[in-house]
């Protein structure tokens, strides 16, 4: 299969590396200097250094070659780009498949990524997200992984999963879009509670009590909007969130431990280097979540310790003391 991954990003990349042992692919991006450092030194030195792009990688900085001959595109931008990529692929190959590999509620419309996608008609290709528990350097590394590809289209799910399945790299389908989706979403927002209440150093105990609350407020969230149970207990749900939640690996959870430490949050998401999802969807998912009235306050804590409105000792405070009858 010809495999054309949009996107230089350290995930873009893991994945780029993961299947051009199996596929012809090709790795586009938007900036022809960095991609042209890629094609130097055969390396992304700046999001994911210390991996290197085989030969038989190809490099494009060009949109309509890279994508010209493609059977599939795999659209691995952060949510805020997501829309300006999906014009570009509606102009350029409208009926080509593709898969989006991004996590976060978009800012403003509170619009999943399905819903984006589904605001321009002119995509006729079948489409799904591709997520699950799944850091870049081990997937680079070829350290084994497995992923959830999920699809309206059931058969474009199914054949997708076989066919980008491989070893190291296991794929499952589903067709519940909302759920995987809502699920690798909102883990970023409780990886950075989590970060949070490591940075304070409140201990194990705790840590577990928040990924199990976590996971209870995404749940909530995920079945109104018309997502299934077992997604939310299964590997894009728990499982991503166990290892977003666990691991400094993570860049959202590295956000909480960040502030926990007194680091402003404006020269903390610029030291990262890299997109930190959890912060723009913390405030696009609780407005979501007020509409359809559903509690969340896991996510109105971190929220709020994001915009300023309350500081990390007083949400400690705020978390412990509620009302567990709440729940």
């Amino acid at each position: 299969m010809r495999l054309t991954v949009l996107g230089t990003g350290a995930w873009g990349t893991a994945l780029a590396l993961s299947l051009s042992g199996f596929h012809s692919v090709t790795l586009w991006g938007r900036d022809p200097d960095q991609v042209q450092a890629l094609r130097l030194t055969r390396e992304n030195r700046r999001y994911l250094p210390g991996h290197a792009l085989p030969p038989s990688l190809q490099l494009s900085s060009h949109l309509p070659s890279a994508l010209q001959d493609a059977d599939l595109a795999l659209l691995v931008v952060p949510v805020a780009a997501l829309e300006e990529i999906l014009s570009a692929l509606a102009t350029l190959r409208p009926h080509l498949p593709f898969l989006w590999a991004c996590k976060g509620v978009e800012q403003g419309t509170q619009r999943l990524p399905h819903q984006i996608v589904h605001a321009h008609p002119a995509l006729r290709g079948p489409h799904g997200v591709l997520s699950g528990p799944s850091f870049a350097t081990e997937i680079a590394a070829g350290l084994p992984a497995a992923l959830t590809l999920a699809s309206s289209n059931e058969v474009f799910a199914q054949s997708t999963a076989r066919s980008l399945h491989h070893p190291r790299l296991r794929l499952y389908s589903s067709t519940d879009l909302v759920g995987v989706e809502i699920a690798g979403a909102l883990k970023n927002v409780m990886a950075i509670a989590s970060g949070l209440s490591d940075g304070l150093g409140l201990g194990l105990n705790a840590r577990a009590a928040l990924i199990t609350r976590g996971l209870a407020e995404i749940t909530r969230l995920g079945m109104v909007l018309g997502g299934r149970r077992e997604t939310f207990m299964g590997l894009t749900g728990l499982g991503d969130l166990i290892l977003t939640c666990t691991t400094a690996l993570s860049r959202n959870y590295q956000v909480g431990q960040g502030l926990a430490q007194g680091i402003q949050l404006g020269p903390l998401l610029a030291s990262l280097g890299h997109v930190a999802e959890g912060v723009p969807t913390a405030s696009a998912a609780l407005q979501l979540a007020r509409a359809h009235e559903v509690e969340m306050p896991i996510t109105a804590t971190v929220q709020d310790v994001l915009s300023g409105a309350l500081n990390i000792q007083d949400a400690v405070i705020q978390l412990l003391a509620r009302d567990p009858r709440a729940e």
